[in-house]
């Protein structure tokens, strides 16, 4: 059920970069919205490559470092640029955090956790 929900989760994230990109290219939104959209559009990816090239706990907990990160870093790009409000170091946990993600996702590849087993 959890991976399912990762899945739609991933796919919202998509789902609102699609729009977050279209809005800043027409309604001349900051550069800091882009920075943001192209971050949120990686790991949406990164979290569905986790859920589908991993096995077991590695592939729920490397999804949910990558959407947690994902939320805080470009959340907090997104309340700079759009609402003039700083969330303060929440962009930079986020960013640790997303670091985190692929740091889990190369240790999980070399280990057995990966799916099929690669040789």
């Amino acid at each position: 059920m959890i991976g399912r929900v990762l899945i739609f989760i991933a796919a919202l994230y998509g789902l609102t970069g699609v729009a977050m990109a279209a809005a800043a290219a027409h309604m001349g939104f900051p550069p800091t919205v882009g920075t943001a959209t192209v971050m949120q559009f990686i790991h949406a990816l990164a979290s569905l490559a986790a859920l589908a090239l991993l096995r077991g706990r590695a592939s729920i907990l490397t999804a949910i470092v990558f959407q947690t990160g994902t939320l805080l870093f470009a959340g907090a790009l997104y309340s700079s640029a759009l609402l003039a409000v700083s969330l303060g170091p929440v962009a930079p946990t986020g960013g640790v955090i997303l670091m985190v993600g692929w740091a889990l996702l190369g240790w999980f590849g070399l280990t057995r956790a990966a799916m099929p087993p690669l040789r």
